[in-house]
Formats: structure tokens, sequence, C-alpha cells
């Protein structure tokens, strides 16, 4: 299947703190990825450097066969990818509606009456419909990160990157969570998800990578990966022959 993003012999590092090292990794078209990794392994920075907030000291990243290395991060959403915080950060003031109709006015360079019908078929989507009109700052966790999804989503983006949405979440909330993100899905939105919370990850994606130290330590069909004694023991803190 073809790729639509890849990082290529990515390195990136912060004084002497390495967090990446020569990464190299895609994402195939339709394809749900996962990505684990202790705290400080570099996962969101490999998250800024796709989406354009960090710039890598080497290697290069590349967007359905075009060198996007320099585009600026407002390029790269109109181009189609976006990306989803751990900490969702709306537009406090304004409404649900209207924080969306500004994503995908805004981050997808349209008109904004252009998007209206979409916007509200969006939140119909993301279950916020019954709270178009609430300002945004008054929302519960769940519904500040379903509309997270939805204003990621207004862009109309190939590739969406999600940066821990689970965290925080009950348990209903995070399959809640985890429904949207298979509808998502299913509508042909390819995915990158970092998450610690694995059950989650393991209901979506496809194929799992495990970040350690620079590198990717591990990798393919998720169950198994998570099964490795050397997962168990670098990433989980149980020793392999525990």
């Amino acid at each position: 299947m073809a790729s639509i993003l890849a990082l290529e012999n990515i390195s990136k590092r912060f004084g002497a703190l390495v967090v990446a090292d020569g990464i190299t990794f895609e994402l195939s078209k339709g394809e749900a990825l996962g990505i684990i990794g202790p705290n400080g392994a570099g996962k969101t920075t490999l998250f800024g450097i796709a989406a354009g907030t960090v710039m890598p000291d080497a290697g290069r990243v590349v967007f359905d066969g075009e060198n996007i290395t320099r585009l600026p991060p407002e390029l790269r959403c109109r181009k189609g990818l976006a990306r989803a915080f751990q900490v969702p950060q709306p537009f406090s003031g304004m409404t649900v509606f209207e924080n969306v109709v500004v994503a995908a006015a805004f981050g997808g360079g349209e008109r904004e009456a252009a998007v209206y019908d979409r916007c509200a078929d969006l939140l119909t989507r993301c279950g916020l419909a019954d709270k178009a009109n609430r300002r945004a700052g008054g929302l519960t966790l769940l519904d500040r990160k379903r509309l997270e999804l939805a204003r990621a989503l207004a862009t109309r983006p190939q590739v969406l990157l999600l940066d821990e949405v689970a965290g925080g979440l009950t348990e209903h909330e995070c399959m809640a969570l985890v429904a949207l993100i298979k509808n998502v899905r299913a509508s042909g939105v390819s995915i990158i998800w970092i998450e610690h919370v694995v059950h989650a990850l393991l209901a979506i994606v496809d194929r799992l990578l495990v970040l350690h130290g620079g590198r990717f330590i591990a990798q393919g069909e998720p169950r198994s990966v998570i099964k490795s004694p050397q997962v168990a023991e670098i990433y989980m803190g149980i020793e392999a022959d525990a």
C-alpha cells in the first residue's frame, strides 16, 4: 500500500538529550499506526517534527510524495496533515460551533460561509450537535476532546495525528472516544496515535511501534509487540523473566 506520510532518518537533540537518533518510519494510506514509549522517549517531539512545530537536526518529512520538511505548520495543515493535542485548548469564549468553523475556514483555507453545513455535520458525527451553541470553556473533558477531534477533522485531513487523546478519561469515556476514532478511520483518514492507554490503542491500530532512547526498539502486530519481553522490561518496567 502506498505511503501517505514518512519520516526519513530523523535526528533531533536538545543539548545532550537525544530524542531521535536516525528514526525512519512510514504510514500507509488507510493505516492506523500506534506509538508507545516511556515518558520522555521523544514521542511528542516526533509529532512536532511531522506537524512542523519542531525542526529536525537531520532527515526529512515526506507527505504524499512531497518533501515538506521546511513547510510551516499551517501549510502542512492545508495539505491534509492535522493534529489533535493531549490537552485541548479551544477558544473558550467562543461556542462549540464557532470553534469548528474557525478550524474549517482558517485551518482548511476555506470561506467561512462555505463551511457551515459541513461543520454542523461534523458536530453531529462527534456527538456535539446538542452543544453547538455552548461556550467551549464550559465543556466536560470528554466533550473538549471530542471538540479537539472535530476541529482537526474540519480541516479535511488525509492524516490525523492523535497525541494521547485518551488521557484523563474514565473507562466509559475512553470507550466513547475509541468509537469516535473508529468512525474517523472508517471514513478513510490515516491515523498515527501516541497513547499511554494501551487498551485503547489495541482497539484501533494495525501496527505498533515502541520508542525508547531515540530509536524504535520493537514494531509489528500490536498484541505481539505488547507481549515482547523487551517491551515488558523497558516500557512496562517488568523484568523479562518475571
